[in-house]
């Protein structure tokens, strides 16, 4: 059997467009032969990657995974380049096993499987972002996918397990947020945390709108302009979805007390179909 070389592989990766494994394994079973290799690839499908990888993948959808322990989650945007086949039960599935696999390993290859999804599908694929989410300390993760994956989010939220009476109910609370998120989609958790770039401009666009009234009229128009915007955009400080009455804030704290546990949102992530990162 010929000896194939790193070389070899990659340029049978440059002329087909396969994964790098596909590539290795036509290699060994046609003792090297490139052109041979070629054909191997592309009576599998596996080749036709190449011609659809320049193709437009604008549509898709967020898949998700989350550990058996709730300690540890991640969101994954895989996107194809129709809805039609965003809703596709293989292409579901596939995007399903992306998120699980690289919950388990970051750093994983998935090439090989991408391109085979694109044979199979007939339509070029992305894997165009991941990010992992767990609790700082004690804690779990919750998740909720929007009907028809167009949106998902991740919640981290944090207690002492000591004081946990009730896991149950600290799990539905955490759902709740989660969808309150996917819906009203917050800026960040706290006004501590807002961009202070992103609160000078609330303030030159309230003050422009303020332009002309007394200094003392202008001050007050400007701060409650920006207690506007940080009820709407500040996730503690935005009124529950179920129950416009009550903060997301009050809600927290009542529940905890219901508990027993001081729970606390450590941080969230919103994946969007197509939203600019």
């Amino acid at each position: 059997m010929s000896q194939i070389s790193k070389n070899d592989v990659l340029s049978l990766r440059e002329k087909t467009g396969a994964g790098l494994i596909d590539c290795k394994k036509a290699l060994l079973e046609t003792n090297g032969d490139l052109n041979e290799a070629i054909s191997v690839l592309r009576k599998k499908g596996v080749a036709t990657a190449a011609k659809k990888a320049g193709r437009d993948a604008g549509e898709g959808i967020i898949s998700h995974s989350v550990s058996s322990d709730s300690s540890r989650g991640i969101l994954v945007e895989v996107n194809c380049e129709t809805d039609f086949v965003a809703k596709n039960e293989d292409f579901t599935k596939f995007a399903s096993e992306v998120a699980r696999q690289l919950l388990d390993n970051p750093d994983v290859d998935l090439e090989s499987q991408r391109t085979e999804q694109v044979a199979k599908i007939g339509e070029n694929i992305r894997i165009s972002r991941h990010e992992i989410l767990s609790p700082e300390c004690a804690g779990i993760v919750e998740s909720y996918v929007h009907t028809g994956g167009k949106v998902a989010v991740l919640l981290s939220l944090g207690f002492d397990f000591e004081n946990v009476s009730k896991l149950d109910e600290i799990k539905l609370l955490a759902k709740d947020l989660c969808m309150h998120i996917a819906a009203t989609s917050p800026v960040c958790i706290s006004r501590d945390d807002v961009p202070a770039d992103l609160v000078e401009k609330e303030k030159e666009i309230a003050q422009a709108q303020a332009a002309g009234k007394p200094p003392q009229a202008i001050e007050k128009i400007v701060s409650g302009k920006l207690d506007k915007f940080y009820s709407n955009s500040c996730f503690l400080e935005q009124s529950f979805v179920k129950d416009p009455d009550q903060t997301i804030e009050s809600l927290i704290k009542e529940t905890g007390g219901k508990v027993e546990a001081n729970l606390k949102v450590e941080n969230f992530l919103r994946f969007q179909v197509g939203e600019e990162c």
